[in-house]
């Protein structure tokens, strides 16, 4: 007789998400997809103009602060 493994996700995956292996990669893809959330914020902002930057109220020492918040919150 033949055995096999197969991963399956449980509801008690979802409570142990933050160990071992699964967790480690959910932790990954968080992280990920928040970096990229920052860099694309970062590059949309410093491609507007000074005036576009002005009329929304932001001058230019913010941008990183704003992408680290949209990412990251405050």
């Amino acid at each position: 007789m033949a055995a096999t493994n197969t991963l399956t996700h449980t509801a008690r995956d979802d409570r142990a998400a933050g160990t071992g292996l699964m967790g480690m990669i959910v932790r990954l893809q968080e992280a990920r997809a928040r970096r990229a959330v920052y860099r694309q914020t970062v590059a949309e902002l410093n491609s507007l103009s000074s005036r576009e930057l002005d009329d929304l109220g932001i001058h230019r020492s913010m941008i990183t602060r704003i992408a680290h918040e949209a990412a990251w919150g405050k």
